[in-house]
């Protein structure tokens, strides 16, 4: 994915984490995402018809596609009203094939911030999928995790390939550390989270309990 259209997919998942965190209205998020999405499936069209039709470069103009599909996706469901389950379905075939791109480039290419970087999307689309799918309410989480992931694997990824940094070696490898990082703090804030929910369902179960006790006065 080149520069820009990994810029640009960063400004698309911060305004979708924001909107996950109830600071951004949907439709208008969704038109953006709209833009964004002509964006990714035009450009890998155009890649893969001027490129040298490899499989390599397949695999790799390919990949955009995952993208700018989901954000189509994205938006056609909310701009018409559409049941998430569909978009949560495509979201974990995606999870699985991010999965696939995180192999292919530790293996083939022994690419660790790549294959980090790919582990981390398939991460965050499989939260999409239970949240979507499976319609579990986990939006508070997965728009903390959406917002991190849209300035580490995108936004400031896209601009130091901009400022033509990101083939610096040590720079690559502080990433990696940052990467793993953002996985600690997913971890943190997932324990908080879910901690937090069992103890609201504890407190509200306890609530219908003492509703249930009779009282008897005198």
């Amino acid at each position: 994915m080149g520069a820009i259209g990994l810029l640009f997919s960063g400004a698309a998942l911060f305004l979708n984490s924001l909107m996950l965190l109830g600071k951004a209205e949907e439709k208008s998020v969704a038109f953006f995402n709209i833009l964004v999405g002509l964006l990714q499936v035009i450009t890998p069209i155009y890649l893969i018809i001027t490129s040298d039709q490899s499989n390599w470069s397949m695999f790799n103009n390919g990949a955009v596609f995952l993208f700018g599909f989901t954000y189509l996706y994205l938006g056609a469901t909310i701009l018409k009203g559409y049941d998430w389950s569909g978009l949560g379905w495509y979201s974990l075939w995606v999870a699985m094939m991010a999965l696939v791109y995180a192999v292919v480039f530790y293996i083939q290419e022994n690419d660790v911030l790549n294959a980090l970087i790919w582990v981390m999307w398939a991460f965050l689309w499989f939260l999409f999928y239970l949240s979507s799918a499976l319609k579990k309410p986990y939006e508070a989480y997965i728009g903390r995790v959406a917002f991190v992931q849209s300035w580490v694997t995108l936004t400031l990824p896209a601009l130091f390939m901009l400022l033509d940094m990101w083939q610096i070696a040590k720079l690559q490898q502080m990433w990696i550390y940052v990467c793993l990082a953002s996985f600690l703090y997913f971890s943190v804030e997932a324990i908080v989270f879910f901690r937090g929910r069992k103890q609201t369902a504890s407190g509200s179960s306890t609530i219908i309990e003492l509703k249930a006790i009779p009282f008897y006065m005198g």
